[in-house]
Formats: structure tokens, C-alpha cells, sequence
């Protein structure tokens, strides 16, 4: 009488497996679909930060009081959330336009089935909701510098609060669309610090050399 010997796989050949099929799941996905809602985001924040707190610096660096620095923070946050707003809404309703007259074109010549245009449809870009996010994310990087300065009253630390309140976001900001986006996170990070720090220290120059004229 012949015996079946069922022989049992090891259990690391399944691990082996799964961790396999994980990586793979990995691979396949597109990072790029990502990259409209993250650009929004991150170039929101960066340009909140980095502008209102280049203003900041600007003003701190012919005017010392603190208040003056505020005021100039808060008309930066508006200002700047407003113009990125009303950009974001008209580059993103000329997108919107763009890709509705090309569902049109293919639904008069009849290329595609009236599922397909409403599946195309749904998947439009909304100028409201980028417009809103553009606005929010510059928000959230103005209120950085803000807070910041906004209870320190010795001018010099108020400074350095700031410089350094500024580089610790622009780290966290660099580091987060860098994870988000599959990129080196050393590079994207030395990237916007460097380059904030240069918009601080020419706009703090400049200011100052103007200042010194008495204009």
C-alpha cells in the first residue's frame, strides 16, 4: 500500500513570499500621481515660510520693534495667501477647460461610452479645492515665523528665533515631500535650506543697505 507523505513548505519560504509581493505592490505604484497635490502643498508652505519670513526679516532689519515685525507678517500672510489662491484657482481652471473640451471632442466623434466621459469627468481637477489648499498651505508656513517672533521682544533673539524657527520648518518640510515623493531626503532638505536661508540673509542685505541711504 503506497503512503502519501504530504510534504509542508517552511515557513520562511511564505514569508519570503509575502515580503516579495509587498515590494513589488511598492514598485508598481506611481509616485507621480502624488506629485499635483504635493506640489500644491509643499510650494504653498515653502512660499509662505520663506516669503513671510524674508519680509519679516526685511522690516527687522531698518525697523526693531516687534510690533512693526508682526504687522509686516500678518499683511505678508494675507497677501501672499490670497495672490497664491487666485493662481492656483486660474492655472488649474485652464488645466480644467483643456482636458473638458478634449472629453468633448471624444464624446462627439463618439471614441468613448458615456461611463467613460462621466469616469473622466469625476477625475477633473477642482480650481476651488486647489485654490483653497494653495491658500491654507501658504497659511500654515506664514504662521511659523509669526509665532515665532511674536512673544520674543530683545531684537537680536527675536532674530535668531526666527532663523531658526524657519530652518527646523524648512527641514520638516523638505524631509516630508522628499518621504512623500520617493526622493533623496539629504538633497531635498539641503535644497530648501539653502535656499532659504539665501532669501532671508539677500533680503536682510538688501533692506539694510537701502536703510543706510535714508530713503
Amino acid at each position: 500500500m503506497a503512503v502519501a507523505i504530504k510534504v509542508h513548505d517552511h515557513p520562511s519560504k511564505d514569508l519570503e513570499e509575502q515580503a516579495t509581493k509587498a515590494l513589488e505592490t511598492e514598485e508598481a505604484f506611481d509616485y507621480s500621481k502624488r506629485s499635483q497635490w504635493l506640489r500644491a502643498a509643499v510650494l504653498g508652505a515653502n512660499d509662505g515660510l520663506l516669503s513671510t519670513a524674508a519680509l519679516m526679516m526685511g522690516v527687522g532689519a531698518v525697523r526693531r520693534d516687534n510690533k512693526t515685525m508682526i504687522l509686516t507678517g500678518i499683511a505678508g500672510l494675507v497677501a501672499g495667501a490670497c495672490s497664491m489662491a487666485i493662481g492656483e484657482f486660474v492655472s488649474v481652471y485652464s488645466q480644467y477647460d483643456t482636458e473638458m473640451e478634449q472629453i468633448k471632442r471624444e464624446a462627439m466623434h463618439g471614441n468613448v461610452g458615456k461611463a467613460e466621459i462621466e469616469a473622466k469627468e469625476k477625475k477633473l481637477p477642482s480650481p476651488l479645492k486647489a485654490a483653497a489648499a494653495s491658500a491654507l498651505m501658504f497659511a500654515v508656513g506664514a504662521i511659523v515665523p509669526l509665532l515665532a517672533a511674536a512673544f520674543v521682544m530683545d531684537y537680536h533673539v527675536r532674530l535668531m528665533v526666527v532663523i531658526g524657527s524657519v530652518s527646523f520648518a524648512l527641514i520638516g518640510f523638505g524631509g516630508l515631500s522628499a518621504k512623500l515623493g520617493k526622493a533623496p531626503v539629504i538633497k531635498s532638505i539641503s535644497r530648501v535650506l539653502i535656499g532659504g536661508w539665501l532669501a532671508m540673509g539677500i533680503t536682510f542685505g538688501l533692506t539694510k543697505l537701502v536703510g543706510s541711504t535714508g530713503l
